[in-house]
């Protein structure tokens, strides 16, 4: 049995509704992979290992703080600059101080600036990977281990750089699940020993 002309346009409509959703449900998680396989927007590339070759040239390396405007936080670089050899690995630390009386959990965001520099500059570790959770009152400095690919020196637009920003961006996000279960036991107890 063969389908009439309106059948044929809602099985057609359906469709490039279905085949619109997909992509857009698909577009995100493209984007992030993208942006960090090719280093696009100023996003770094991570490595498990540092470079096969340092060279004799120097670049510096500038370190920036922000955070989201209620994240409740203190956050700032240990050092605001340093100056290290291409491919040579890196260390540097950032700060965060939780000035409040509770538990404070945090996740950042980061790039790189000039965005030419994104594909050059690999993390080998970084505070960044992960959620991090700050009890009341406490300071912590967090480490961040990177190099620029010696490749910089070749590239079109890298070969003129001579300084990279790294920038972070803290926000503040939900406790974990553990963390949450015992700051209600906490507010629990607290109130039957007031009552």
């Amino acid at each position: 049995m063969a389908m009439d002309a309106k059948n044929k346009t809602v099985v057609k409509l359906v469709s490039v509704v279905l085949t619109m959703g997909a992509l857009a449900w698909a577009s995100v998680p493209f984007y992030d992979w993208f942006c960090r396989v090719t280093g696009f927007g100023g996003t770094t590339l991570v490595s498990e290992v540092g470079a096969d070759e340092v060279l004799d040239k120097t670049i510096k390396i500038r370190f920036d703080a922000s955070k989201e405007r209620d994240m409740p936080w203190e956050f700032k670089p240990v050092q605001r600059e340093m100056e290290i050899r291409i491919g040579e690995t890196g260390l540097a630390f950032y700060e965060a101080y939780n000035p409040t009386d509770k538990p404070i959990a945090g996740q950042s965001t980061y790039n790189v600036a000039p965005y030419a520099a994104g594909g050059f500059f690999t993390k080998i570790d970084c505070f960044c990977f992960t959620e991090q959770v700050l009890q009341p009152g406490e300071r912590v400095q967090m480490p961040v281990t990177f190099y620029v690919d010696p490749e910089i020196v070749e590239d079109s637009e890298g070969k003129y750089l001579h300084q990279i920003t790294l920038s972070y961006t803290f926000y503040e996000i939900d406790l974990p699940e553990e963390e949450a279960r015992q700051q209600a036991a906490l507010a629990t107890d607290s109130e039957t020993n007031l009552n």
